[in-house]
Parts: C-alpha cells; structure tokens; sequence
C-alpha cells in the first residue's frame, strides 16, 4: 500500500530481509502494522478501513496464525517484523490477503518479496491457482499483482445498510448444517468449477451459514452475507432470498460483482449504499461463474 507522507522509493536491503512462518507470539504486531497501514490508506482516499480497530486486527492475526488450514508469512527487516501476508489454504484456490507492509516502509520492494514469498508456497502446495480482493486506488498493490500474474476477473463494490428484512415467495432460508455440506459443495462446484467447503465448514460451525431451498432442494447458500463472506446461488432469486433473510451486514457489508446489473439494481433499489468499489483478480485455474455470486474480501 502507498502512503503518502511517507513515501520512499529506494528499495530496502535484502540482506537482512528474512521471510518465514508467523507464530502465534507475532500476532500483536501483525495486528498493529495491518491496522496502521488499512487506516493511512483509508484517510487518505475518505474510506473506510478494511480494519477499522487494533482490538479486531489482533483477533483475526490470532484466528488466522492459528487456524491450520491458514498460512500466514511474515517479512523481518534486520530482526524486526515489518510487514506479513495471509493465505487462506482452506480450498483448492488459495485467498490472499490481507497483504500488508508497514507504512514507513512501503514503496520499497518489500511487498514483491513477499509476493514472492505466496508464490513458493503456492508451487510447494500445488495449489490450483489463487485470487485476491484488491482495492483499485491502491496502485502498489495493483501493480504488484499484475506483474506477479494476476488477471482482473470481476469489478466489484461493497454494499452496507440496514437489514432488508424480506422473502420471496418460494425460497425458504434457513441455519445450514453439515449435513448440507456436501450439497452446498456440489452447486459452488457447479457455479465456480471447485468448492470452498473448508471455509463454508468454519461457517457452519459458528452458525453463520445459511442457505436457500427451492422446490425441495438447496439452490443457494451463504457463509455470511458480509465482507468475509461468500454466496453462491443457481438464480439471482436465490441470492436475493439469502440477502433479504439476512440480520446484519458484516464489515463493510457484502461484495457484489457490478457485472450482475439485475442484482446491483435490485440491492439499491432496496435502500442499499455503495461503500467503495473492488476488483476481483486471478492467477491459475477460474471458470467464468455459471449462476450468481458473491464473493468474499479474501476472493
């Protein structure tokens, strides 16, 4: 992430870079530095911060170091932690993110070591390819990513609001189970070609998860309607169901791909507001989606 009064372009020295394995004793300063560099990028550009407290910057660096399906690298500059990357490991397709450098020290190659660093992990895993969220005003990031092998897939923007409060006729929303798990995998294997089965279990397990039925059967479901959240749906109907039943929106609310004009005019019509605009981006194996969607900040 650039920052502007701080900006620096000479690259640091990568004799004293070390990248390695965070542990649970890096969580704080994970935590600080992601904080720090989400809230100068958002005053900067009159956004919102992806991380707007420390207090929840050090719960989700000590969910994601500690998680076993979460890979979290960090970048130490003559001993000291300067910056780290999350790699969700939950699915086939890796999410990345968040990806953060401390900002005195942004702009200064930092970050290309640390894509290099996702890389070697995704070659080691033999991962089937990985996506990010990144936010378009931020051209390091973007730049980063474009020349690591990154396609741009879906523009996105984030939508927030009071709950909606509504059904529609026919589509039953209910808590998914684990039972449900393996219907749930086959319609996101259908829409997008693989399943996030990992991620939608975590879900299901804190209660999370719901999902549509139509006709008897699931035709959509949800693991949060909100930015950690991701949906996937046979019908835009389907998704309309989930975002209608839903009781809040989380973070800065749910990410919608602007390409789904009959859903975009759907949710603003329904009271909805635009909270800033995304990009969805790839490398590796993607299928254009076959049905609708929603994804999730990490992809």
């Amino acid at each position: 992430m650039p920052t502007a009064a701080t900006l620096h372009t000479d690259p640091v020295s990568t004799t004293s870079l070390r990248l390695r394995a965070a542990t649970a004793a890096d969580a704080e300063t994970c935590a600080r530095i992601a904080h720090a560099a989400f809230l100068d990028i958002a005053q900067r550009h009159q956004l919102p911060a992806d991380i707007p407290t420390l207090d929840l910057a050090v719960r989700l660096f000590g969910h994601w170091i500690t998680h076993p399906n979460f890979h979290v690298i960090v970048a130490e500059l003559a001993g000291r932690l300067v910056g780290s990357v999350v790699i969700d490991e939950r699915a086939c397709i890796a999410g990345l993110g968040p990806f953060t450098v401390e900002p005195a020290l942004q702009n200064r190659a930092l970050g290309r070591q640390l894509t290099q660093a996702v890389a070697a992990r995704l070659a080691e895993r033999a991962a089937r390819g990985a996506r990010l969220v990144q936010a378009p005003h931020n051209f390091t990031t973007l730049s980063l990513c474009i020349q690591a092998g990154f396609e741009v897939r879906e523009p996105l923007v984030s939508l927030q609001g009071a709950a909606l409060g509504i059904s529609l006729p026919g589509h039953v929303v209910r808590v998914a189970t684990l039972d449900d798990l393996a219907a749930c995998n086959r319609l996101c294997q259908q829409v997008h070609g693989h399943d996030r089965g990992g991620e939608l279990a975590d879900a299901i397990s804190t209660g999370r998860a719901r999902l549509v039925e139509r006709d008897g059967r699931i035709s959509g479901y949800a693991s949060e309607i909100g930015f950690a959240g991701h949906a996937v749906g046979e019908t835009n109907a389907d998704l309309q169901a989930l975002i209608g039943a839903a009781t809040h929106f989380s973070g800065q609310g749910f990410l919608l791909p602007t390409r789904n004009g009959e859903l975009f005019r759907w949710c603003l019509g329904h009271g909805l507001r635009i909270m800033q605009s995304l990009t969805l981006m790839s490398i590796g194996f993607y299928q254009e989606p076959r049905g609708a969607f929603l994804p999730s900040i990490a992809y």
